[in-house]
């Protein structure tokens, strides 16, 4: 019997790497997007050249509604998942703090804050042995920023993962004995469209030199990552965050 994987904003970047590379070590896969629908259908049609099954799912996962609704669909279409890759993120416009409005501190909070919360509490009573499931891991999509703070760029993002590092460590005490494993990987400079989306279409260039590998990294790395911390190999790894950051 396949393992299934659910993997919010699967469309595009790191989530839409795992979702291949998840689709070549044996997973079906569940992606969510919110708006790119041909990007999330490309991605389907490259788990299926695989030979796995794959199911692309709409919605925001600041929405509840929207995350039940991901579950629900993944468990009638593919079966209970017990991989979830918490990986849906916005950055909003790379700004000082203050000049950053009030909309995006919004929107970058519901997104990456309360959507993380969400698609991890869907996680947990789906795959919780408490609750009749059995078992699973999550891995929660960190950043960098983090630990460096995103000073005159990015602070509210980087403030947004620090909630994701706290979730991490918090979750993977509280259902360790109930068979879920939970990990974060935090991500460092890594070349996605992310950057441009932000508005600084040159951020790799200009970052990659106080990198010390003195390169920007690659999706398809995080996706290794991820792929470990899901895996039976990290069986007795649990409220860890991996940092993948060419040592920055």
């Amino acid at each position: 019997m396949s393992s299934v994987l659910v993997i919010t904003g699967g469309s595009r970047g790191i989530g839409a790497a795992s979702a291949r590379l998840a689709a070549r070590r044996g997973y079906d896969v569940a992606i969510s997007y919110r708006s790119e629908r041909k990007a999330a259908e490309r991605v389907v049609a490259a788990i299926e050249k695989e030979g796995r099954r794959g199911l692309a799912v709409q919605g925001n996962v600041a929405l509840e509604a929207d995350v039940i609704r991901l579950f629900d669909e993944t468990e009638r279409a593919l079966g209970r998942p017990q991989g979830v890759v918490n990986n849906a993120g916005i950055v909003g416009m790379a700004s000082p703090l203050a000049d950053v409005p009030l909309a995006t501190l919004c929107e970058v909070f519901d997104v990456n804050v309360l959507g993380a919360f969400l698609v991890a509490r869907e996680a947990v009573r789906r795959m919780s042995t408490a609750r009749g499931g059995k078992g699973g891991a999550i891995v929660n999509l960190s950043s960098m920023a983090a630990f460096l703070g995103g000073p005159g760029e990015f602070i509210h993002y980087g403030a947004s993962k620090g909630a994701i590092e706290t979730l991490t460590i918090g979750l993977s005490r509280e259902v360790a004995r109930e068979g879920i494993r939970v990990n974060a990987v935090a991500p460092g400079l890594i070349d996605t469209e992310i950057h441009a989306s932000a508005g600084l279409a040159d951020r790799l260039e200009r970052m990659a030199p106080l990198v010390p590998m003195g390169r920007a990294g690659s999706a398809e790395e995080v996706a290794e990552a991820i792929l470990w911390l899901l895996s039976d190999a990290a069986s007795y790894v649990t409220g860890t965050s991996l940092r993948v950051s060419g040592g920055r």
